[in-house]
């Protein structure tokens, strides 16, 4: 039985307040938006045109820029194949190595179409450089694809300096997932100059099965091809029977995370970094944190490696506890992200771990994360032979 969750990278418990707007939309207001000709139906437009408003509030968009998807995966497919099938010839890609791999997976997709793909390397902590990125532009560069977060190391890619370069190529549209930092980081698509944004309810306190994907139309006017069409639904982007209860739990919680997103980060902030510095202190010799310190990571975001550990007696020793060995995404093998900041794998007693906290984690559930991460520490510790 779980007792302590801490993985809220993977996902996060929905919101009492989400689960209450979203019932009646699965009850008694359970028409299809698409359906004018009757009252259920219109309760249902309106209510995903309200989701819609609130959607846009949080990231400082319009609300006619938001399409709603299945989550942040599909956004991600839809902001890359989309504009680059737009585009009618083959063009050229920019993304880094520790993105997501919906990302990755989208990248390779375009190169099997004939499309130019940069896979632009970070540095041990998981950065790029605005030079960097500078120096990879082309011509016939379409699109630059980055995470304003990274999942498993925490690592904030300089997201405004990249926007204001970018602003500079009328060509290149800037896309960015946003998947981890939305309600805990603010995010604002004009400021940062970003032209499509990929976010998934449920990675903050809404339900799963449900995202969006914002489209500018102010300025460059971005254009997609539907990856999935149908039934002309959201402005022929996204066919499908829309999400109506889900919709509604993904504007309650953007509602939700603009209220509370600045005393939230500052909370989250505290108890990351009181973990950090006390498994440090405590096991410092046998510990390495994977990802940058301070305001340069993400503020929920904890990843250690941990040298001369049995993973096996580690997680026996974390029985009720729920954290991620590697990427929820990619199962309990080899992390792309870990290889890609230069941290060896094939050892056999080394352990990596990442702790996500929440808006709805305690303090005193923190306090007892740390008790008993440091004594699984020291139980699992292989004691070499002599």
């Amino acid at each position: 039985m779980i007792k302590l969750y801490f993985d809220n990278h993977a996902t996060t418990p929905v919101d009492p307040e989400v689960v209450d707007a979203m019932l009646p939309y699965l009850r008694e207001s359970f028409g299809n938006a698409a359906s004018s000709a009757h009252e259920l139906g219109w309760e249902a437009k309106i209510a995903i045109d309200d989701a819609r408003a609130k959607v846009a509030s949080l990231i400082g968009a319009k609300p006619n820029e938001i399409i709603f998807t299945s989550g942040a995966t599909e956004s991600i497919h839809l902001a890359i194949m989309g504009r680059l099938e737009k585009e009618g010839t083959p063009k050229h890609l920019i993304t880094a190595s520790t993105e997501h791999k919906a990302t990755l997976e989208a990248a390779a997709r375009a190169k099997r179409f004939g499309h130019d793909t940069t896979i632009l390397p970070v540095d041990s902590e998981g950065r790029i450089t605005r030079n960097q990125l500078q120096a990879a532009l082309k011509p016939e560069t379409s699109i630059v694809s980055l995470m304003h977060a990274n999942n498993e190391i925490g690592t904030i890619h300089p997201i405004e300096e990249i926007g204001a370069l970018l602003r500079g190529h009328d060509n290149v549209v800037f896309h960015v997932d946003a998947a981890q930092t939305l309600g805990k980081h603010e995010v604002n698509v004009e400021k940062m100059g970003i032209d499509l944004l990929s976010l998934s309810s449920h990675k903050f306190h809404g339900p799963k099965g449900v995202g969006a994907l914002y489209v500018r139309k102010q300025g460059k006017n971005v254009r997609l091809a539907p990856q999935m069409p149908g039934g002309g639904q959201e402005q022929g982007l996204r066919g499908g029977t829309v999400n109506v209860p889900g919709v509604v739990g993904l504007g309650v919680a953007c509602d939700i995370a603009l209220r509370h997103m600045n005393s939230e980060r500052s909370q989250l902030t505290k108890w990351r970094d009181r973990v950090i510095a006390t498994v440090l202190e405590k096991h410092g010799a046998n510990v390495q944190l994977n990802g940058p310190l301070g305001d340069e990571r993400l503020c929920n975001n904890i990843n250690f490696s941990l040298r001369s550990v049995d993973p096996d007696k580690l997680l026996l020793q974390l029985k009720g506890v729920a954290f991620s060995m590697a990427s929820a995404c990619s199962g309990m093998g080899g992390s792309h992200v870990l290889t890609a900041i230069g941290r060896k794998q094939d050892e056999p007693q080394t352990a990596t771990l990442r702790l996500g906290l929440s808006r709805l984690t305690k303090e005193e559930e923190v306090s007892s994360l740390i008790e008993r991460l440091c004594s699984a520490i020291q139980n699992a510790r292989e004691i070499p032979k002599g």
